[in-house]
């Protein structure tokens, strides 16, 4: 069971990514002691979408696909309408989200992040919750939706918007300092 300040946290992201839902938790978790490391497909600096326009740009430390996600303790999926969109016709992004869950690696997805849970089928038969105009994908996919600020199932975490960022991230350093979550194939 790693203490966080011994964490290594993913930031799996791209352009489009609201930018309260990848800085929040970025900089929180560091300032709770883990190691974050921001991936994006080509491995550089992404823009972000904040609230109703384009935002600033961000640095990006490594492409998804040179990502070993077994080195991390959690994998992050922030969301925005664009960035999970987009992410999840990436099949590098994909197979990282899908890695990790097999794994027992913490996944944590906010807002549009659970797309990419969809798209790496790991919702099936877990408790998940997200922004209200996924929540039918969720369900088609075999998920139990909840309206909840976080919803935990063994170590995937999601929440529904910005709004939700301190309990999302309070839920991934308990979660990380639990340790890895053995889980039942979705």
């Amino acid at each position: 069971m790693p203490a966080i300040t011994d964490a290594k946290i993913l930031i799996l992201a791209t352009d489009g990514f609201e930018r309260s839902e990848l800085v929040g938790p970025r900089d929180q978790l560091r300032e709770h002691g883990a190691t974050v490391h921001v991936a994006s497909p080509d491995g550089s600096e992404i823009t972000s979408w904040d609230e109703t326009d384009w935002g600033d740009k961000h640095p990006s430390d490594l492409k998804i696909s040179d990502a070993k996600v077994t080195d991390y303790d959690a994998v992050v999926l922030p969301g925005g309408q664009i960035n999970p969109d987009i992410l999840r016709t990436k099949p590098e992004a994909v197979k990282a989200v899908r890695d990790a869950f097999d794994a027992g690696i913490v996944v944590a997805a906010i807002c549009h992040g659970p797309w990419l849970l969809v798209e790496a089928d790991v919702v099936r038969g877990r408790t998940v919750t997200s922004y209200p105009s996924i929540r039918t994908d969720l369900k088609n996919a075999g998920g139990n939706v909840v309206d909840e600020e976080v919803a935990t199932d063994k170590g995937l975490i999601t929440s529904r918007n910005p709004g939700d960022i301190p309990a999302f991230v309070a839920k991934i350093v308990e979660e990380v300092q639990e340790g890895r979550h053995d889980r039942a194939a979705a």
